[in-house]
């Protein structure tokens, strides 16, 4: 294992937190719609791959998939949009960790997102602790093509193979893989910090509120 240059982390479901079922199934109590069908309707919809590469924005997308969710009216679907956004959480577990990391080496976000990922970074404080960001829709580009991964890269100025990639996507991380980045597959804030632990980056962190595994 060679030693870290760099950490490149993913956005969602890894610094943003995961959004629990039960929320998912009060979504789709209120939209009258089968239970299990929300994100197959948002993430399958061709619109999806659009505003990930930027070329629609957030809230043409929204128009797009609101009438495919039940949604009539333009005011309802920016209603629903507004609460389905009040509902995003920062992963407050993963944040301390990157606050740990911030200024000991040089830091990145690489996501798949829609316009808009720099302004939830800044609003959980957490955008002047990396040093690149990088958005699929701004970029046009995004993971698992190479050239999302090698983009980050270049702007960091750090080679793969000193590079750790964290991302809870497995395509995603076959993909970092193969371009000779070291990876993790996340599922946790507790084994994200056990890794970096064994890696000798985390040992001087304050053990006495030990990140959750769960």
């Amino acid at each position: 294992m060679q030693d870290l240059e760099a950490v490149i982390f993913d956005f969602g479901r890894v610094i943003s937190a995961q959004k629990p079922e039960s929320l998912f199934r009060s979504y789709e109590e209120a939209l009258g719609i089968p239970q299990g069908t929300l994100n197959t309707i948002m993430f399958d919809h061709p619109a999806w791959e659009e505003a990930l590469l930027g070329r629609i924005t957030p809230g043409e997308y929204w128009r797009r998939v609101g009438p495919e969710l039940g949604l009539a009216t333009p005011e309802a679907v920016e209603a629903f949009r507004r609460r389905y956004d009040a509902d995003e959480r920062l992963n407050e577990d993963v944040a301390a960790i990157v606050r740990a990391l911030h200024g000991r080496l040089p830091l990145a976000v690489l996501s798949n997102a829609p316009l808009g990922l720099e302004r939830w970074l800044d609003r959980w404080g957490l955008l002047p602790l990396f040093d690149v960001v990088f958005c699929s829709a701004n970029e046009g580009v995004r993971k698992p093509f190479a050239e999302a991964y090698q983009r980050t890269l270049a702007r960091l100025g750090v080679r793969a193979q000193g590079t750790l990639f964290v991302d809870d996507a497995w395509e995603n991380v076959e993909a970092a893989r193969n371009l000779g980045l070291q990876v993790h597959h996340f599922q946790n804030a507790g084994l994200l910090a056990e890794d970096l632990r064994s890696r000798g980056l985390l040992s001087w962190i304050d053990a006495g509120k030990p990140l959750r595994r769960n």
